[in-house]
This record gives C-alpha cells, sequence and structure tokens, in this order.
C-alpha cells in the first residue's frame, strides 16, 4: 500500500474514533486495529498523536468548509446565502452520528496543552468567521453582521451538541434574520 492511501487509512480510522470518543480516550493501537495498519507503518506516517490529530483536523476542515460552501452556494439571493449556512448547520446537527464541532472538542480537550492543535482550531474557525462575514459584505451588510452571524453559528454548534437536537440552528437562522433587517442600509 503506498503512502498516501496508508495515510487516508489512518485519518479514516482516526477522525471516526477521535470525534466520537474523544481524542485522549482513543490510543494508537485503537487506531492501529481500526485502520489495519501495523503500529511502525502508524508513526511512520504520524510520528506522533499530536501530528496524527493535527493532519485529522486539518482534513476535517478542508471538507466541513468546502460541503458548506458548496450547499450556500446553491443559493443566488446574498442574503440568503447567509441563512443558507444555517441550513447547513441543521442539516449537520441531525446526522445520527453529530457529536459537536470537531474543532470545539479537540479545543476542550487539547487546546491548553498542546500548541499545534490549539492552531489548527483557530485556523479553522478565524476560516469560518471571514467566509460568514464575506457573505455579510457581499450582502451589502456590514462586515460586523457577519461577526455577529459567526457568533450564533458557533453558539448554535455548541448548544445543539450539548441538547442532541438540531433546533439551535433554527433559533440562530432566526435571530440572524433580525440581525440582517437591522443592518440592512436605510
Amino acid at each position: 500500500m503506498d503512502t498516501a492511501a496508508a495515510a487516508e487509512r489512518a485519518l479514516d480510522a482516526a477522525e471516526g474514533l477521535f470525534y466520537q470518543r474523544g481524542i485522549q480516550s482513543v490510543g494508537m493501537d485503537r487506531i492501529r486495529t481500526a485502520s489495519g495498519l501495523s503500529l511502525k507503518r502508524l508513526y511512520q506516517l504520524f510520528p506522533s498523536k499530536e501530528r496524527l490529530v493535527e493532519a485529522y483536523l486539518e482534513r476535517r476542515d478542508e471538507r466541513w468548509r468546502r460541503d458548506l460552501a458548496e450547499h450556500v452556494e446553491r443559493h443566488e439571493d446574498p442574503e440568503r446565502r447567509i441563512l443558507a449556512v444555517f441550513d447547513w448547520l441543521g442539516e449537520w446537527f441531525a446526522e445520527p452520528d453529530f457529536n459537536g464541532c470537531a474543532w470545539i472538542n479537540s479545543y476542550g480537550e487539547l487546546g491548553a496543552t498542546s500548541e499545534p492543535v490549539a492552531r489548527q482550531v483557530r485556523l479553522h474557525k478565524t476560516a469560518f468567521k471571514e467566509y460568514v462575514a464575506g457573505l455579510a459584505a457581499a450582502a451589502g451588510l456590514p462586515r460586523s453582521l457577519g461577526e455577529q452571524v459567526f457568533l450564533l453559528a458557533e453558539g448554535a454548534m455548541a448548544t445543539a451538541a450539548i441538547t442532541g437536537t438540531p433546533a439551535p440552528a433554527a433559533q440562530a437562522a432566526e435571530a440572524t434574520r433580525l440581525l440582517i433587517t437591522a443592518g440592512r442600509p436605510s
């Protein structure tokens, strides 16, 4: 098996285990078993568990942001695009394996002790905030409104994970509608 395929296999196993069980509760032995790779091969690909966590977050970030953008871009109206963020979040929250935001979860587990993990979380959150602020700007609304919408989305993510319901997405969307109305140029 080539290096790229082995790395994908390791990341697939790590992502499933880290996201559902938590990073600290999953050891490299468990990832070895789930991936079918030897421990030696796993450490050749990822010299430390911390590096594996970084790679997991990097890969998930690319997919998460791509999927969100594809969903949002289906809408032509710039204001509707902002609200489409919450439609997408609601669909994500309703998935049977939804276990909260991987970056919030990772930061909660390792943010205080792992600078590389904290950096990946900050990169993801900054990119998401900039994306939402860009949607607001494209709608002719203040960038600051986009930053407020970002906070609503983040709160919805945390609340949906805790409550086990997708309802926070709709609630945050309703608050966003009010912000959009208030933020429109007069």
